[in-house]
């Protein structure tokens, strides 16, 4: 692997955009995404839906009757991991996933507090809120320290206010990817398109711009083998904060491996297990 300098790096301000999932059952995923997570639908179709909050949309289910299962060997989604601004609003999301579908786990992970479930199609989802950044652990050579240890939920659930939706301010806070090799995720998410690594636990790297603790994240915990494919994750956005940065990045693609596509917003390539990511510019 190639050793960075700070200009082949990603700038602060880069940000986790819109995920897309390609999905059979459009009616089913709109109303766990909306009553569930607590999206609001800002726009339906007969094979579409976007979900947001006010005016910014966070995911987009395609629908695709045919598409098939994902397969079990096939790299993709972890989880999409929904960022909420407060502690309240975790305390929200934790009673209506309690009243409306099943708790799969919840973690303390000392940047922040997170709770876990999957969707009616498998897909896995986070929610969870950050503590402020100055109280991160940061280990002796300046990374995140990211670490998993037990929830208090009595405690996150007692701060609720009510809320049937999340709050003005809840973003794509990460997303984590199952892939078939690090060492291909860390050549072309770290060496070619310039995140950082800030964390690494058996079998699993974090990576992020500007020191966030992870943007994104990705493990080979269940020894996917092949390329994504099927339901499940459709493409993913990369937001970069000002189009020097977009220049800079389609110049290092350029010289690359990967094949990139113009597009009206911006730039989309594949990473190595065929994963669509879509970059653009913060307007």
């Amino acid at each position: 692997m190639t050793t960075q300098t700070n200009s082949d790096v990603l700038p602060q301000g880069t940000r986790i955009g819109r995920t897309a999932l390609r999905v059979s059952d459009l009616e089913e995923l709109t109303e766990f995404y909306q009553d569930v997570v607590g999206l609001s639908v800002q726009h339906r179709s007969d094979t579409s839906s976007i979900l947001g909050v006010d005016e910014t949309p966070l995911l987009i289910l395609e629908e695709d009757t045919d598409a098939p299962t994902r397969q079990r060997t096939g790299a993709g989604l972890y989880h999409n991991a929904f960022r909420v601004p407060s502690r309240e609003a975790l305390g929200d999301a934790l009673v209506r996933v309690r009243d409306h579908w099943q708790l799969g786990g919840a973690s303390d992970h000392l940047v922040s507090e997170a709770l876990y479930l999957t969707d009616p199609e498998g897909n896995g989802v986070e929610i969870y809120r950050d503590f402020p950044r100055e109280k991160w652990p940061i280990t002796d050579d300046g990374r995140v320290r990211i670490d998993t240890e037990p929830l208090n939920l009595a405690s996150i659930e007692a701060v609720a206010a009510g809320g049937t939706r999340v709050p003005s301010g809840t973003d794509v806070g990460h997303i984590h990817l199952e892939v078939t090799s690090l060492f291909a995720f860390e050549d072309f998410y770290v060496d070619t398109l310039g995140f950082e690594v800030q964390t690494t636990v058996p079998a699993a790297f974090f990576v992020s711009a500007g020191g966030y603790h992870h943007h994104i994240g990705a493990n080979a915990w269940h020894n996917r083998t092949s390329p994504v494919s099927g339901r499940g994750l459709s493409w993913f956005e990369v937001v970069l904060p000002e189009a020097q940065a977009l220049d800079t990045l389609r110049d290092r693609l350029a010289g690359s491996e990967f094949t990139v596509i113009e597009t009206d917003q911006g730039i989309t390539v594949e990473d190595p297990d065929e994963i669509e990511v879509r970059f653009r510019v913060e307007t």
